[in-house]
């Protein structure tokens, strides 16, 4: 029988339910809600199921409003779960301790982690210090990212003038 493939990423009934105010238009509406808010509960992700092993490529897709985001966000630990589990590298995100922070980046399109008017090689010292990060250990990781990217000359550039894919592949170094 051949020995069980390690699972680095597992899910397990993932569910996250927001509790939305609602209101109807208007003046008196308005007035009306500030003395009684009438709320309803939108279920943005519900009962998602998966396994990720190690060096597996994923692709996360589905259309606007399907949980896409809200799941990435519960999966780094930005958001907590209404229900089901999750277990990343052997730690539950939604406990956001300190190891697990220290090994997970998330990156979103809306989302900078750059400064746009400094070369990205200056928000990636910025990080270091906001992080602690050991400056031997920083220099060695950035060199490796920076390799594997292909972005050498791009990280001396000032951010707003790379195009958004180079500017992507830096916010991934960051």
């Amino acid at each position: 029988m051949p020995e069980p493939t390690p699972v680095d990423i597992r899910v397990s009934g993932l569910r996250k339910t927001f509790r939305v105010s609602e209101r109807e238009a208007g003046l008196r509406a308005s007035i009306r809600s500030l003395v009684r808010r009438s709320y309803r509960d939108v279920e943005a992700v519900a009962g998602v199921s998966f396994d990720i092993e190690a060096g597996d490529v994923v692709g996360f897709l589905g259309p606007n409003g399907a949980g896409k985001t809200t799941t990435l966000k519960m999966l780094s630990g930005l958001l907590h779960p209404t229900g089901g589990e999750i277990s990343v590298l052997g730690h539950v995100p939604a406990r956001r301790e300190h190891a697990y922070l220290r090994r997970m980046t998330l990156v979103m399109g809306n989302r900078n982690q750059l400064q746009w008017d400094i070369p990205a090689l200056d928000s990636f010292e910025m990080n270091r210090a906001i992080y602690r990060i050991p400056e031997a250990d920083f220099r060695q990781i950035r060199d490796e990212i920076v390799e594997l990217l292909e972005i050498g000359d791009l990280v001396r550039k000032p951010v707003r003038t790379l195009s958004l894919g180079e500017r992507m592949k830096a916010e991934i170094a960051a």
